[in-house]
């Protein structure tokens, strides 16, 4: 009888054509669209804070996994945590934040709660309202894209600024859609987080219906409110929650009813909450 192999590797243990690795790894490489964007409009501030990131949440990952004296997979999971917390990250926040917002995402939202496959939430969401609630200054503090070497100037996002725009909204519309404003060093360029999703739903790493559905929900809200609804979608990182953060394996609904209450409480929480941060946790 011949001798059967058997690989172990972090769940889920679903075969169906790509590995965990795998499928990690194409998240990552997804993810360099608004990566790619974040570095160029906040400069090499913005590349440390992603780099820091992973590494700390890769090293964090390993010595979990040793104190616990559990095999390390590298597969990918840590460094799409660190990739995704810096892209929700404030381009200015100092180096020692992001390495500590990555250290609780792997360590508590994680591997707390029994590693790849058990979380409750997001890591990477529940290590942005981990700093959001230990550094609110920091964590709202804005700048103008500036690019390599220049200066930063502290602003408010678009979302979260109270004024009313009365200028040109084609102009607004298409810095909102190329990344030529305020936010998260990831969050800002909807053409090019939408092109990572593409990427994403053309290998079928992802469905359509969470993203679709998301966007929708908002554009249909918003507009029964007698509000913006293009700047909504645009602006606030939502694409990149409805690509990367809502299709998220562990902790997206599976069902329709739970999918529709999801959708729902998210579009309440983004424009009726008191905190950017709280509705982050519902992913």
């Amino acid at each position: 009888m011949p001798e059967r192999k058997f690989l172990v590797s972090p769940g889920p243990h679903i075969w169906w054509g790509y590995s965990v690795s795998k499928i990690m790894y194409i998240v990552v490489l997804a993810l360099m669209f608004p990566t790619a964007a974040g570095v160029y409009f906040f400069g090499y501030h913005a590349l440390s804070v992603i780099a820091v990131s992973i590494a700390a949440a890769v090293l964090a990952e390993y010595t979990v996994k040793k104190l616990r004296k559990r095999a390390f997979v590298m597969d990918g999971s840590a460094v799409v945590t660190g990739l995704l917390l810096a892209l929700i990250l404030p381009p200015t926040i100092p180096l020692w934040m992001a390495a500590v917002g990555s250290v609780f995402s792997i360590a508590i939202v994680k591997e707390a709660f029994g590693g790849l496959g058990h979380n409750i939430f997001n890591p990477a969401l529940g290590g942005r309202a981990f700093l959001a609630a230990c550094f609110s200054v920091k964590m709202t503090t804005w700048v103008l894209p500036m690019g390599f070497g220049a200066d930063a100037v502290t602003r408010a996002t678009p979302l979260s600024s109270s004024f009313i725009w009365e200028g040109d909204k084609l102009s607004l519309y298409r810095d909102l859609f190329l990344g030529n404003i305020g936010g998260s060093i990831g969050e800002t360029s909807a053409l090019l987080i939408l092109a990572g999703g593409i990427l994403l739903l053309a290998l079928g790493i992802i469905s359509w219906r969470i993203p679709v559905a998301y966007i929708g929900t908002v554009a249909l809200f918003t507009l029964a409110l007698g509000q913006d609804a293009i700047f909504h979608i645009l602006a606030g990182g939502l694409m990149l929650g409805a690509f990367f953060m809502a299709t998220d394996y562990v902790t997206s609904p599976i069902t329709a009813r739970g999918e529709n209450l999801h959708l729902r409480l998210r579009k309440r929480l983004r424009s009726q909450g008191v905190s950017s941060f709280p509705w982050r946790l519902l992913e």
